[in-house]
């Protein structure tokens, strides 16, 4: 164990072994939702180990002429069986495009190689219909005679829904009624109005015809390194169904990502967790190569603050936390420079903080509320519907409200803390503050090797000194005012010592902190076992 003047070696950065996950590459399907049109846009997601890239698809050209895909002509030969051998969904009624939602094998479409589901129709025989109606794109194809010429776009950010398949309840593709609905198929697969009876031949191929291919591209790619996630609607509590955001440094969002089922979300969440904590342990292991032993990064990482307004109500904000050296700093943005640290927001001396767990959300669907040592501080209203979420309470009785999006991150700042505090401790020895009683100005140092020691200020003569094992006991007035109740080792009666202090919360802190860093010194063990959200890990 160490005392005053001495530093202890860092330990290594490492993650805490029960939470090891590999780095993740993953590649998927999933949709980005446009929270403005309520509509959804299929996209593919590309994981690696640092960039996060979401592709759309386009139709490129791969051979023949150098035509732009971007806008096609084809001519469609209408057959006896089977049409145009297409189905449109859509409309400008609905503020959507007239688009190809279904294109049947070996028909006049297909035969083509040049359409493809999720084209939107710019012209049908030099008409444009950009502007049209669903019912007059249909009314349009369906007279176009036998040879018709339509020019599309494919369009990229086509809403899901217009690609859906034929079967859909709602008015029949049998169009003899003379009524087709824009958000369903209207099956131009059928015979329109023909003077040709007789099957029309596929055209025959043209030399140096451009071949077309429908391909995912990269639109977006944002790099993880110090990245954050959220799964909640900006500032409230409102949690993304089966969705979240990612959101890089500088602020580049990826939208809002929506995944097909729940097990999906789940996995994809935790993988580019794993990759961002992955890429932050590296960066903190760059920042301690500039920094001294006693002044290393423990941990870091962005969380959501609650911030309670003045109606009440309750409105969370990105915070970036970092535990480093002696202090606890809150950041609005990371640290990326050795500049960057004195710019905090917020620092605060780790032995005069204490961290406690709220929340853990269960598998079975109930809330834990628990907390690390002293029990639920009763001054937060724990009505909100974010799991995952601690407090740091600080000096003059204040307090900092947090919430991480996985259990995982609740059990490494849970540790985190522990070592910081513990490491602070051991660097620090002893501190000591200026407190008072009956008018007289005393000094309490609170000793890692010693225990408790109160002296005069003025003479520095010393009135009483006890180990931290004969602490047996502690009340104070919520202000500035505290009993400490000692056991005398020869009489075995408990002495009562007054003091008043400037800042109690920051002393009650302090002394738990050595408490808890001269048990876990004599017994690792046992603090590990305390640990509310390791046990959660462990059990899930």
């Amino acid at each position: 164990m160490s005392v005053a003047g001495k530093q202890p070696p860092p330990a290594p950065l490492e993650r805490p072994g029960s939470l090891l996950v590999p780095t993740w590459t993953k590649t998927s399907i999933a949709l980005l939702y446009d929270e403005v049109s309520e509509n959804a846009y299929d996209i593919r997601l590309k994981l690696t180990k640092e960039v996060l890239t979401v592709q759309k698809q386009d139709v490129v050209c791969v051979s023949g002429s150098d035509h732009s895909a971007n806008h096609r002509t084809v001519t469609l030969h209408r057959q006896p069986v089977g049409g145009l051998g297409l189905s449109i969904k859509g409309g400008a009624e609905h503020k959507v495009p007239v688009v190809i939602s279904k294109i049947f094998k070996d028909q006049a479409a297909d035969q083509t190689g040049m359409l493809f589901i999720g084209d939107a129709i710019i012209q049908v025989n030099g008409i444009n219909v950009e502007s049209a109606t669903h019912e007059e794109v249909v009314h349009l194809l369906r007279n176009a005679g036998d040879e018709v010429t339509i020019t599309v776009q494919y369009l990229r950010e086509a809403p899901s829904f217009l690609k859906l398949p034929l079967g859909s309840p709602g008015p029949s593709s049998d169009h003899s009624s003379g009524a087709s609905s824009p958000l369903f198929d209207s099956g131009l697969h059928l015979n329109g109005n023909s003077t040709n009876t007789a099957p029309s031949s596929p055209s025959s191929p043209i030399a140096n015809e451009p071949k077309y291919e429908k391909r995912w591209l990269d639109t977006l790619s944002v790099p993880l390194s110090m990245a954050r996630i959220s799964r909640y609607k900006a500032g409230t509590d409102k949690l993304r169904s089966n969705a979240f955001e990612v959101l890089a440094l500088d602020g580049v969002s990826t939208g809002i990502l929506q995944f097909y089922t729940a097990q999906e979300s789940a996995d994809w969440l935790r993988a580019i967790s794993t990759n961002i904590s992955d890429l932050t342990l590296q960066n903190m292991k760059m920042a301690n190569k500039c920094c001294s032993p006693s002044d290393q990064v423990i941990h870091m990482g962005w969380v959501n603050e609650r911030l309670e307004g003045t109606d009440s109500s309750q409105l969370y904000k990105f915070k970036f936390l970092a535990l480093k050296g002696s202090s606890f700093y809150i950041f609005s943005t990371p640290p990326v420079s050795t500049l960057d640290w004195v710019r905090a927001e917020k620092i605060y001396n780790l032995c005069e903080v204490l961290f406690k767990i709220h929340k853990l959300w269960l598998a079975d669907d109930c809330w834990l509320q628990a907390n690390l040592y002293l029990g639920i501080h009763q001054d937060f209203d724990l009505e909100d519907q974010r799991p995952y979420c601690f407090s740091v309470m600080v000096g003059h009785g204040k307090s900092h409200y947090f919430n991480v999006e996985l259990g995982s991150e609740l059990a490494v700042w849970e540790k985190s803390f522990q070592r910081a505090i513990f490491l602070e401790v051991q660097r620090t020895g002893s501190k000591t503050y200026m407190c008072s009683w009956q008018g007289d100005t005393l000094c309490f140092t609170v000793d890692f090797a010693l225990g408790f020691t109160c002296f005069d200020s003025k003479t520095k003569n010393m009135l009483w000194r006890f180990k931290f094992s004969q602490l047996k006991g502690s009340s104070d007035d919520g202000k500035t005012r505290v009993k400490l109740l000692f056991q005398n080792l020869d009489t075995k009666q408990i002495e009562t010592k007054e003091l008043e202090f400037q800042d109690l919360t920051a002393v009650l802190h302090c002394i738990h902190s050595f408490i808890a860093a001269k048990v876990a010194s004599v017994d690792p063990v046992f603090i590990d076992s305390q640990s509310i959200a390791r046990k959660y890990m462990y059990s899930n």
